[in-house]
């Protein structure tokens, strides 16, 4: 008995009616004889019941690799993958005027927490006397401090994100992108265990 080694992909992403096949979602060790015929082998068919997620479990694909081929199947990784179905909304490009709206809240909205956050802790009380401790003149606007500070606020920011409009300053992660990862991944956790807890309803 030949023995094939699948490892699960990530995520896929599919159109509506599309046929999925085995090899869009893993990634397959096998016997050169049999290799092609198993990555051919469709495992789903999107309907529209499907709605917007649908996740494939080893299980399932054991179940079909049995039923045409006399193999021992061996899992590696995830025994679960998630696929995306992509509706016209979703393929559209964004709206210019959308995206500008966020960008103007989000402007706005930042620069209102900073202003509200240098209020409560009395920044400019704290520059005031910074500037007085070191040149010895009382001043309300040491701007010798507060412009320097001001920027130093925008470069923090472009490290703190690693970012500068779309390129990355290194390969490192940034917080932000780290955030959304995880994010994704408890997303993932709870569409496997619910989509486990529909089935055993199902049985």
């Amino acid at each position: 008995m030949s023995t094939v080694y699948l490892r699960f992909r990530n995520r896929h992403y599919a159109k509506p009616d599309d046929l999925i096949l085995l090899k869009d979602i893993a990634q397959i060790v096998a016997p050169k004889e049999l290799e092609e015929k198993i990555k051919h082998l469709p495992v789903h068919q999107i309907i529209p019941e499907d709605k917007h997620l649908v996740v494939i479990d080893m299980m399932k694909v054991v179940k079909i690799l049995k039923q045409n081929f006399d193999v021992e199947v061996r899992n590696i990784g995830q025994p679960e993958i998630i696929v995306e179905i992509l509706t016209k909304s979703m393929m559209k490009k964004p709206n210019f005027f959308a995206v500008l709206f966020v960008w103007i809240l989000l402007f706005i909205g930042s620069g209102v927490a900073i202003m509200n956050f240098h209020h409560d802790v009395s920044m400019q009380e704290v520059h005031q006397r910074l500037y007085y401790l070191i040149t010895g003149v009382k001043k309300d606007h040491p701007l010798l401090l507060q412009i320097p500070y001001s920027l130093g606020i925008g470069l923090g920011m472009i490290l703190f994100f690693n970012h500068v409009f779309r390129k990355k300053i290194n390969e490192e992660p940034s917080p932000l992108e780290v955030e959304m990862f995880l994010y994704q991944q408890n997303l993932d956790q709870y569409v496997f265990l619910n989509e486990n807890t529909e089935n055993r309803k199902r049985i």
